[in-house]
């Protein structure tokens, strides 16, 4: 039977314990200020970065980029740059190694030497080793020691399936490698025994992730079905030789599925019965308890343990960031002592249900060891039953302590090159220079009484994102409760398909003599729904309605006008998941994107309800006898023509900017997004929206909409679209139509032909990534879209051969299909056009990847080409399809010629890690949008206002502070308030 005992009867021994290895763990400090002056240069610099912000930051920087940089001259240059920051205050050591002028000189060189020997050093005390022969040496050393072992095979990112199967192949030659020299190393009972059972001497840690490439919590079934195969494949090599495997936890995202497809295999017949496998627990997530509690039950089911390995957590920095940009609540602790004593609760649960699950507790805290050491002591938890873990490099007095008290400790120890190490290294160097890390308080000899103290709890308020304006959370599909409503969203909407719409005119659904049919690009057979088209009179009627109504709508209170579109923003939002499925099957973009749409158009309705009131106080310039008073009245009416590829969010996006402002709208949508068009007018009328105000007008463009540009009473079109159609309404709204009283104003966005330049120092990790998203995203419909990628010659042939793998490895299919990654284009004439462009592609450049397509749909191929020349066809006109020109240069100046050497200038993106490239990129990238490391793709209103100029429009950008400043005519009135000479003088008695 399992004994429970209350956890204050374990606090005598916990302190006593950790006492104990305290003091094995400390040296006399007369001896460590001795070594703090002899210190190697790696370990000042991780001194100088404890005690300065601005240089840790920086530092780890430059170590991040290191392992890319190529000689001593790009070393020393960025060493230079990166402490060069004004945040970094520089100790003498560090400024007399900086003092040089050119990157090329010898100071220069001894000094990349130098730093670049230093920061190696540092990597290979927290890496066993680059290679497996290495690495044995590392574990005969540690087994020496009466140490266990796992390895780790570094690498953070796997983005191609390539790169899945190599990971999977690599273990495979580790475990025989480990497995073969285990059979020379004699056996240490307190590590390779318990309880006359022999355990496996080789243990290695993998990543669930690393399996498959396009590991997604929002396809849950399909990632499982992927990874199984290869998990069983690795299960069973290890097996025959005696190996163990335990699977490591890695982001939040990946949680619940890591837990569930390994639950799932391990309850399988061929598995149910081994013992030498496990899992991972994350002391730092609050629902952890919730977890270890279901493992528990589980594994009563099962019937046979595993070993749970308890760790504090690793990535707390980038969950935290990832929950405040999406608005999403924080799942993890924000004090590290309520992630203590959360870590201490579970560590009791796990290891007072022995029996079930063995326990593996990971920490470099003594008190945390210590009361591990005192709840098993107390317990009698059998030797099987428990051990204790470390990092490699980390600890390590601890761990020889710990040993000398006859536990079993095993370390955990990553192998492999640097470049992909580097990231594990930052985590590990984050970790120690923290001012709460244990190791640093206690390489500090704070007071002992404060080291092993309970964790202390204060009462904690969650951190929020520090911006103006709350954006609309996107939804987080790794909830299986939110994926089950979108899923279930998907089922309703399609039992409502094939209805019909009509206008809105004057309030009233009028009856058209044609219609249009939009049809599911996925599936062409399909009809979403039949749209009724207004013909020229109904064009007039709807503005003469709009005409009528203006007066009121004008005076209409803002703070009313406002209400209205906060409230279609609350409509939105419970439907969200229903606007998603709509987007989904009318203009086939994937479930997810669709979803982000649906925040911006909520984004939208309130910013710019925001916004108005804001605008609405204008200006006071009064002074003595005379008051000033600047403000703004609406323009008239407005036209908004909408297009396909944002059908929600750029629609609600000038439809609400114009009725914020006052000004009665009409909204004609692109045909292939009327039905979504459609939605938006049903949310407006239900929010409020007096007829005539807003009226929704589907029609021919260019009949219908030709006609409402040119009508003399129209004031303003807004216009997302097409350079040729923009540049058409540009010229006609020009023209002075007969009995037309006033200039016409244009807000036109007309696409772009964006670049991404990559250069030597990217991380191409995130670089690949970056471009495969921006690239092929939407198949390449967005107007933001990536659709040239400018490589610096060094960085060329890796980045290219990545670049195609990834995309081999995208998901090609309906939209609908959570495993889709790169859906249809919109319909047949767009595919026609992309295909065009490919055969031009072929003749002026070269082919390097066209991939399988669907038999049916309005699919097109991602399709890269290279060799490309910046003046080819497919490098400067917009192709809107999932097509990228790859394009050499020789410098970064070239590169950026290169990017601006286009009509467009919408957006870009630089992937870097050069301080001068990134601040010359600032300075010089023609563009409205510019993305340093990230996508290009997905602005956020407020936080990214977006658009261009060139010839990528006109007007200020969507979701800024300038936007509605278009839809408004200022106007000033000064009065004179003397009355015979007499007036109030401010400040005058």
């Amino acid at each position: 039977m399992v004994v429970q005992i209350p956890s204050s009867n374990y606090e005598a021994k916990t302190q006593e314990i950790a006492k104990e290895l305290i003091a094995a763990t400390r040296e006399k400090r007369s001896l460590f200020g001795q070594m703090r002056d002899q210190m190697r240069l790696e370990e000042k610099l991780l001194d100088w970065a404890m005690g300065n912000p601005g240089l840790r930051y920086q530092l780890f920087s430059f170590i991040d980029c290191l392992p890319a940089l190529r000689s001593k001259t790009e070393i020393a240059r960025h060493f230079q740059e990166y402490m060069s920051d004004e945040s970094v205050e520089l100790p003498d050591a560090l400024k007399k190694i900086l003092n040089f002028a050119d990157a090329s000189s010898p100071p220069a060189q001894i000094a990349a030497t130098t730093v670049e020997q230093a920061v190696k050093t540092l990597a290979y005390k927290y890496i066993a080793g680059e290679s497996i022969p290495k690495v044995i040496k590392t574990i005969e050393r540690l087994r020496k020691d009466k140490m266990a072992f796992t390895i780790d095979l570094l690498g953070e990112a796997v983005i191609t399936e390539s790169e899945a199967q190599s990971y999977q192949q690599r273990y495979a030659e580790l475990i025989e490698a480990l497995s073969d020299a285990a059979k020379g190393w004699s056996t240490i009972p307190q590590i390779d025994e318990a309880e006359g059972e022999a355990l496996p001497k080789v243990q290695v840690s993998v990543k669930l992730t690393a399996f498959y490439s396009q590991f997604d919590p929002f396809d849950p079934e399909g990632s499982k079905v992927k990874v199984r195969d290869r998990v069983r494949s690795l299960l069973r090599h290890a097996k025959t030789l005696g190996a163990a495997i335990h699977f490591d936890m890695e982001q939040y995202e990946y949680k619940d599925m890591t837990l569930a497809i390994l639950k799932e295999l391990l309850m399988e017949e061929e598995f149910r019965d081994r013992t030498d496998i496990g899992m991972t627990i994350q002391g730092y997530l609050r629902d952890s308890q919730e977890d270890l509690q279901g493992l528990i039950e589980w594994a009563k089911k099962r019937g046979n343990p595993i070993t749970i390995r308890l760790v504090k957590g690793a990535y707390w920095d980038q969950e935290t960031i990832q929950s405040i940009q999406n608005h999403w609540k924080q799942p993890v602790y924000n004090q590290k002592a309520a992630t203590d004593a959360n870590y201490e609760a579970l560590m009791e649960l796990l290891l007072e249900n022995h029996e079930y699950l063995y326990a593996a507790i990971g920490s470099h805290n003594v008190r945390t060891q210590a009361k591990a050491a005192a709840i098993a002591e107390t317990l009698q938890i059998p030797p099987r039953r428990f051990e204790m873990q470390v990092l490699y490099g980390m600890g390590d007095r601890l761990a020889k302590a710990l040993v000398k008290r006859g536990h079993r400790v095993r370390v955990y120890a990553p192998y492999g090159d640097l470049l992909p190490g580097m990231s594990y290294l930052i985590r590990r160097l984050l970790e120690n220079t923290a001012n709460s890390s244990f190791l640093r308080q206690n390489m500090e000899e704070r007071p002992i009484e404060d080291l092993i103290a309970p964790p202390k709890v204060e009462e904690e308020s969650p951190l929020i994102a520090k911006t103006a304006f709350p954006n609309a959370a996107d939804t987080d599909y790794a909830d299986a409760d939110l994926r089950r409503q979108a899923k279930q969203a998907l089922v309703r909407v399609r039992h409502s398909l094939g209805k019909t719409y009509l206008p809105l005119i004057n309030g009233e659904f009028v009856q058209t003599e044609s219609t249009l049919d939009s049809v599911n690009p996925s599936n062409p057979t399909e009809i979403v729904g039949t749209i009724g088209q207004i013909d020229l009179s109904q064009a007039d009627e709807a503005i003469a309605a709009a005409k009528a109504a203006f007066p009121a709508w004008r005076d209409t209170p803002v703070q009313k006008r406002a209400r209205i579109l906060r409230k279609a923003a609350e409509i939105m939002e419970s439907r969200r998941h229903e606007l998603s499925a709509w987007t989904c099957l009318e203009v086939g973009k994937i479930i997810p994107q669709a979803d982000a749409e649906v925040s911006e158009a909520i984004d939208f309705c309130r910013y710019y309800a925001d916004e108005m009131e804001r605008l609405e106080k204008g200006y006071n310039y009064d002074l003595a006898g005379e008051t000033n008073r600047y403000f703004y009245q609406p323009r008239g009416i407005a036209i908004v023509i909408s297009p396909w590829n944002f059908p929600l969010a750029i629609a609600t996006g000038m439809t609400v900017a114009a009725l914020a402002t006052g000004n009665c709208t009409l909204l004609k949508p692109a045909a292939p997004s009327s039905v979504i068009a459609a939605k938006i007018a049903e949310i407006l009328v239900e929010a409020g929206i007096p007829k005539g105000a807003f009226q929704y007008v589907p029609g021919k463009g260019s009949t219908a909409g030709n006609h409402l540009v040119q009508h003399p009473d129209v004031h303003l079109i807004a216009f997302t679209g097409s350079q040729e159609v923009g540049c058409h309404i540009y010229a006609e709204a020009a023209k002075l139509q007969p009995g037309q009283k006033h200039l016409k104003r244009v807000i036109a966005e007309m696409g772009g032909k964006n670049g991404i330049i990559i250069d030597e120092s990217a991380d191409l990790d995130q670089a690949v990534a970056g471009v495969v998203y921006s690239a092929f995203g939407y198949t390449g419909q967005k107007c933001s879209a990536c659709s040239r990628v400018i490589v610096l010659e060094p960085a060329y042939d890796a980045f290219v051969q990545r670049l195609v793998e990834a995309t081999k490895s995208l998901n090609i299919g309906s939209a609908e299909n959570p495993s889709t990654t790169v859906g249809p284009v919109v319909d047949e004439k767009a595919r026609d056009r992309v295909l065009q462009y490919i055969e031009q592609g072929k003749q002026e450049s070269t082919l390097a990847l066209e991939l399988p397509i669907p038999d049916t749909g309005y699919f097109v191929s991602p399709t890269l080409f290279t060799d490309v020349s910046p003046n080819a066809t497919i490098a400067q006109e917009e192709i809107f399809g999932p097509v990228v020109a790859i394009i050499k240069a020789k410098t970064f100046e070239e590169a950026l010629d290169i990017a601006n050497g286009t009509n467009y200038a919408l957006t870009g993106g630089l992937y870097s890690r050069t301080p001068s490239h990134i601040e010359q990129a600032y300075k010089r990238f023609e563009v409205g949008n510019l993305y340093i490391n990230r996508t290009i793709t997905g602005a956020i209103v407020s936080r990214q206002p977006f658009g261009g100029f060139k010839l990528s429009g006109v007007g200020s950008k969507a979701g800024g502070p300038d936007y509605l400043l278009q839809f408004l005519e200022p106007r000033h009135v000064t009065e004179n308030i003397q009355r015979q000479g007499f007036a109030p003088i401010e400040g005058a008695e």
